[in-house]
């Protein structure tokens, strides 16, 4: 199997979730490499996402790790088995790497939860207000590059096209709503285009008001996505230097915690309409 120079996300972590098996199991390198006929340097490269494992193998990894979990084993096997391109893919070379790993995750993920302080979130955005945001971007993207993530951001709401649309659940800040990316009019338009989303039966999205006195995490986005397992959830958080990804199973026990304070403290899904409707009436 090739080598990949530049392996995704979503490839290190089955490579990671293996290793993690492997030390688990109490099993050295050299073991496990000869279990698979193959030495250990090829082994590692596997771990760390640059070789690709086949399902074959994990399994045998598996079985000889005494791991018994039999939907961990297989939602592993099935990340080996998505050898097939994405439409994020087309995007590769001209984009950073982080955005084409949230399409991605997004795509595969058995639902997502967003957290957002700041803007609406990526998938319920319209065009120009997403231009208005990678606008303000530093250091400034030329018009190609805000283009560029335009069209990727668009073509992510296709998880809500698809046979079986993706299930989606966004907290979002009120100060969010008042934030004018695009000017008035494009922050308008957007508004009305998330109060009507979230009409939508796979669609939640629930306002957090600023009457409600502080919140957890510095206030910085994130967004949750679960996997076939608990185990294989993933965080992802914004940061100025690009997405940053985390499938610990510290961290991601102190964001559905987080995720829990949010579903508290924020509006009924009615509530959080009339608000949006509210803020977008006076632009």
């Amino acid at each position: 199997m090739a080598t990949r120079t530049t392996p995704t996300e979503r490839q290190k972590r089955l490579g990671a979730e293996l290793r993690k098996m492997r030390l688990a199991a109490g099993v050295s390198t050299e073991y496990a490499a000869g279990l698979l006929g193959i030495d250990r340097t090829r082994l590692s490269n596997m771990e760390s996402g640059i070789r690709p494992f086949s399902t074959e193998r994990i399994r045998t990894l598996a079985c000889n790790y005494a791991c018994t979990e039999t939907r961990y084993v297989e939602a592993l096997a099935a990340m080996a088995e998505g050898k097939e391109r994405g439409w994020w893919e087309q995007h590769r070379g001209t984009l950073p790497a982080g955005l084409l790993d949230i399409a991605e995750l997004e795509w595969h993920a058995a639902r997502v939860r967003t957290v957002q302080f700041m803007h609406v979130p990526g998938l319920l955005q319209t065009e120009e207000y997403a231009r208005g945001i990678f606008a303000a971007v530093l250091p400034q993207l030329t018009r190609l590059e805000v283009e560029l993530r335009v069209a990727h951001r668009m073509q992510r709401q296709q998880v809500f096209e698809r046979a079986q649309p993706l299930p989606y659940a966004a907290y979002v800040h009120e100060a969010a709503l008042r934030m004018r990316f695009g000017g008035a009019k494009a922050t308008r338009q957007q508004l009305e285009h998330l109060a009507a989303q979230s009409e939508r039966e796979d669609i939640c999205v629930r306002v957090v008001p600023t009457d409600v006195s502080g919140f957890p995490g510095a206030g910085h986005a994130l967004l949750y996505a679960d996997g076939a397992v608990p185990r294989l959830d993933t965080v992802q958080l914004d940061s100025a230097h690009g997405p940053e990804f985390t499938g610990a199973e510290a961290q991601l026990t102190k964001y559905r915690a987080h995720l829990e304070w949010m579903e508290d403290a924020a509006l009924p899904p009615s509530a959080s309409r009339d608000l949006i409707h509210n803020v977008a009436r006076e632009l």
